[in-house]
């Protein structure tokens, strides 16, 4: 091999190696000070792609458990103040028992009403009170409210509290005869043994229309009285959830038809029933409405106890729903604890670095650096010989 000047191999063979083992030095250093071994898209570009959408998923649980916590406080906040409802109408339902025995006067029965009558303003006080965050929860204008607990954006990344039965408005509606402004709808009956079936019923508030259809209420023939006609209306959840019933009655006591109030406030537009309108006789608006518990006499005593004894069931069941939706929480809370941990692991062992594994790295590739670096001073070093020839 002849001797060169301008061109040295050895050198150029030396510092391409120098040059990529302090490439591979300088991407140690970046992960050992970094600690982790994706620092850009060239480091590994299907792990990054994989990291990030893990990344995701690991910040979207995070904010659900959080989503989670609000549920059950939002649920505590619902059912604290169902709890004090539910004291409220066994009081009231004290006094109706009360009331039941004819050894009070009317002085008697006139403070049970009163009693009974500040306890339904409370009520109402709760209903309009009772809010988390500006969401007013007791008063009726949520049906349900929707929880995110999961990171996607489907069905089941959310759950629903359902506060349906938690309208403690339309409990102390139903205790009072509904709002003072409120006035029903009276409709004679004819015959009542023509009312058969469903009945619909539709009214208006604010220009909005509201129709209520409720289950079978009984065959032709099956009520003898409006009373009883009255009763199977009051059972049925589609309408006592919107209305409240009142028997209209004649000089001797007899019904001759209801009076049916919207709880919203609403106005009572029409009625009907299976037979097309045959036992319903046409409404007459405006009339005054005596609904709700009253005490005047035993046998009003003992229809409030009925009337009350469905509100606390309608509680009861109200905190039932609202206990079993927090214990659903609280495990949602949980399982989104152990996805995190693992998710975050997952994404932990594509992205960090192994500490030692990239020390192990670091080392050699300094020592080879180091005589890399040696070695091009050699290799500089060898075509000086051409300067003997040259004396």
């Amino acid at each position: 091999m002849g001797m060169q000047v301008n061109t040295n191999l050895s050198a150029l063979n030396s510092y391409r190696n120098l040059s990529n083992t302090q490439n591979d030095l300088a991407k140690s250093l970046e992960k050992l000070s970094s600690g982790l071994r994706i620092n850009h898209a060239a480091d590994d570009a299907a792990g990054l792609a994989i990291s990030q959408g893990l990344q995701s998923q690991v910040g979207g649980l995070t904010v659900a458990s959080r989503n989670a916590q609000d549920g059950i406080s939002v649920i505590q906040t619902a059912e604290g103040s169902l709890s004090e409802v539910q004291t409220i109408l066994q009081r009231v339902r004290d006094l109706a028992v009360q009331a039941g025995n004819d050894s009070n006067s009317a002085t008697s029965r006139g403070a049970i009403t009163t009693e009974v009558s500040e306890l339904s303003k409370e009520l109402t006080r709760i209903s309009g009170s009772t809010n988390f965050n500006g969401t007013n929860l007791l008063d009726g204008s949520k049906s349900s409210l929707n929880f995110q607990v999961g990171a996607n954006g489907d069905a089941a990344s959310q759950i629903a509290v359902n506060l349906g039965n938690a309208n403690v408005k339309a409990i102390a509606n139903s205790l009072t005869g509904g709002d003072l402004s409120t006035t029903g709808t009276s409709f004679g009956i004819a015959d009542i043994t023509k009312l058969a079936g469903a009945a619909t019923f539709t009214s208006t508030n604010g220009g909005q229309s509201t129709t209520v259809k409720t289950g079978n209420l009984g065959a032709a023939g099956s009520f003898t009285s409006v009373e009883g006609y009255a009763t199977a209306l009051r059972s049925d959840a589609a309408f006592s959830a919107n209305y409240s019933v009142s028997v209209s009655k004649d000089a001797n006591g007899a019904g001759t038809g209801i009076v049916v109030t919207a709880l919203n406030g609403g106005t009572l537009a029409t009625a009907d029933n299976a037979t097309a309108g045959t036992g319903l006789g046409a409404g007459a608006a405006g009339t005054a409405v005596t609904g709700g518990v009253q005490f005047d006499t035993a046998v009003n005593a003992q229809a409030s106890i009925k009337l009350i004894d469905s509100q606390i069931s309608t509680v009861s069941t109200a905190r039932a729903t609202l206990g079993a939706a927090q214990n659903r929480f609280e495990s949602v809370i949980r399982n989104l604890a152990v996805s995190t941990e693992n998710l975050t692991a997952a994404k932990s062992r594509i992205t960090d670095t192994d500490m030692a594994s990239e020390m192990v790295k670091y080392t050699r590739s300094n020592i080879l650096s180091q005589a890399g670096t040696a070695m091009l001073a050699q290799a500089n070093q060898g075509n000086q010989g051409v300067l003997q020839l040259l004396r």
